[in-house]
């Protein structure tokens, strides 16, 4: 199937998803938010939100409540990965990834160089 057809896609747009998915971290006090536009530079989605918590505690309140609040709204993950250790929690909503890091691990991929050809939508620091 082409991506757009992919069945796990959300009828809401990935735009708004991610906005919403950015305001949440805001309000969990999440640090140096990133909104990725990456359609043109990779088939996996089409938006990454990037963004750090303070501590493993934090990592794991901002993916929770991400998880919480978009599942009140029928947007569930199709997968969560590193809940547990909380240095890197990566939330799959389809068109939207969100990877939530502490700041030695942000540090280390450094994500945003990676993809530095994608238009950044919205950056909160």
């Amino acid at each position: 199937m082409a991506p757009a057809e992919r069945p796990e896609e959300s009828s809401l747009d990935p735009n708004q998803i991610a906005r919403t998915i950015v305001q949440i971290a805001a309000d969990k006090k999440a640090e140096n938010i990133v909104m990725l536009d990456i359609r043109g530079q990779s088939i996996i989605a089409d938006y990454f939100v990037i963004c750090t918590g303070t501590s493993d505690r934090q990592v794991r309140a901002i993916a929770r409540d991400i998880d919480e609040q978009l599942g009140k709204q029928g947007q569930n993950p199709i997968h969560i990965e590193g809940l547990n250790d909380a240095h890197w929690v990566l939330l799959d909503y389809g068109a939207v990834i969100v990877h939530i890091f502490d700041p030695a691990t942000r540090d280390y991929y450094r994500l945003e160089k990676l993809w530095v050809d994608s238009p950044r939508v919205l950056v909160i620091q």
